[in-house]
């Protein structure tokens, strides 16, 4: 099998790095990958979004399955235009991937099929006025959404009615997110804890990939901004069999079955990112993609063929055998570049990545970086993901490790959050668990 992936971050080298060990693949490339990619594949300097570059390399070298990183190429139509050469492609069409390009549409999509969602009302610049009566019908918070796709930084948490308001004007009429802002969606606000929770589709039939727990603000204690997110670990101990049962009964195969009764077959990975509070668990947002850094989590979780299940997925057949989970948890600490998510410099030797033992259950994903003059430099605003997997699923020692990992790598203006991981921990705590 010939595999193309097609991005250039953690998630990326994630994949690849799983894929890889497939004995089904023969060559694997990745466009335009990074500086960690080259260690497991071919990397083309080809970008996500070259459409036409990519199918006529695919074409070109034969590829037989193409692996869609990123959620922007997703939402532009990128696996339809696949598809129309007769290549075959892991990820949603344009139309389905409107669960993620479009959160009115997502919103909208699951007062349709009941599920369970935070009370919502979306506006654009003509409806001002009924946005500024929706808030003020509010409790604060309150969370105000970019419509569109905004790198996992277009939601903003709203400590009163007045900040709301002014936050609604900011995205409509200041374009704050550009045109992602066009249309915004402001819905009440959900507490207690987040999960996500993967689901690989062939339109029909699915299979469940290790929930995990995303760290989406840039301090400790999830405080300051959000980010694409800082850390992640896996499995989350509050999914317990009964909770994921639920979720699979009101949001999974709600979710698969709407989009096909629609009209919009969902094959590839849907994400469910989830708030379960006391009244059940709630949809707070969906991805047509693996997230990140998620995916540095769940995949090494993966006892199996990661590449057949996706062609299996991918071509409409899902081989659910291919894949089981490791009793295992994973943590990921992001490493990032000072100042992100706001400016930040680039160009910084990192030093230490050749201290992992992977036979120990360390690995170093690459999010940016590149490859200067005979080093590898800093070429992003979230720079690594640090993995530690430990095989005796115990979370609290695997957490140590990770941070293990990360004392023993550097690079200039070196950023990462101290805590990630500790929630899985007071939730085990509370409950009694390991």
């Amino acid at each position: 099998m010939r595999v193309l992936i097609v991005g250039s971050g953690g998630r990326e080298h994630a994949l690849a790095w799983k894929i890889h060990q497939s004995p089904q693949v023969r060559e694997l490339y990745c466009a335009p990958g990074n500086a960690g990619t080259e260690a497991v594949a071919t990397t083309i300097p080809l970008k996500a979004t070259d459409t036409e570059g990519l199918i006529r390399f695919a074409v070109d070298r034969r590829i037989d399955l193409t692996v869609i990183g990123p959620e922007q190429p997703l939402v532009a139509g990128i696996a339809d235009q696949f598809q129309e050469h007769g290549l075959t492609v892991f990820g949603p069409s344009a139309q389905a991937a409107r669960l993620e390009g479009s959160k009115a549409f997502a919103k909208d999509f699951m007062l349709r099929h009941a599920i369970p969602t935070a009370r919502y009302g979306s506006f654009t610049r003509s409806s001002l006025k009924e946005a500024e009566r929706f808030i003020e019908n509010l409790p604060a918070p309150i969370v105000v959404k970019a419509d569109g796709l905004a790198a996992g930084k277009g939601v903003l948490i709203c400590r009163s009615q007045s900040e709301a308001i002014a936050a609604v004007r900011d995205m409509v009429e200041q374009q704050s997110f550009g045109a992602a802002g066009d249309n915004v969606v402001v819905e009440e606000f959900l507490t207690g804890e987040e999960v996500s929770v993967f689901a690989i589709s062939d339109g029909t039939d699915y299979v469940l990939l290790a929930p995990a727990q995303d760290h989406k603000r840039i301090l400790d204690g999830d405080q300051g901004k959000n980010t694409g997110g800082m850390g992640a670990f896996a499995p989350a101990p509050l999914m317990t069999p009964d909770l994921l049962e639920t979720i699979e009964h009101t949001v999974i195969r709600p979710t698969l079955e709407g989009m096909k009764k629609e009209g919009s077959l969902y094959r590839g990975c849907l994400y469910a990112g989830l708030m379960v509070t006391k009244d059940g668990p709630k949809v707070l947002e969906y991805n047509c993609r693996f997230g990140d850094p998620e995916t540095q989590v769940v995949v090494p979780l993966i006892d199996g063929d990661l590449a057949l299940l996706l062609q299996s997925a991918a071509t409409g057949s899902l081989a659910r055998q291919a894949v089981q989970q490791h009793s295992a948890s994973a943590v990921c600490v992001v490493m990032s570049s000072r100042g992100y998510p706001d400016e930040y410099q680039t160009g910084k030797v990192i030093r230490g990545l050749d201290t992992a033992d992977i036979e120990n259950g360390e690995i170093i994903f690459h999010a940016g970086t590149t490859r200067k003059d005979g080093e590898i430099v800093t070429a992003g605003g979230r720079v690594l993901g640090v993995t530690a997997v430990g095989y005796a699923h115990e979370l609290e020692a695997t957490i140590e490790a990770a941070y293990r990992i990360v004392h023993r790598v550097a690079f200039d203006g070196a950023y990462y959050r101290s805590d990630v991981g500790k929630k899985g921990l007071v939730y085990l705590k509370r409950t009694g668990g390991r």
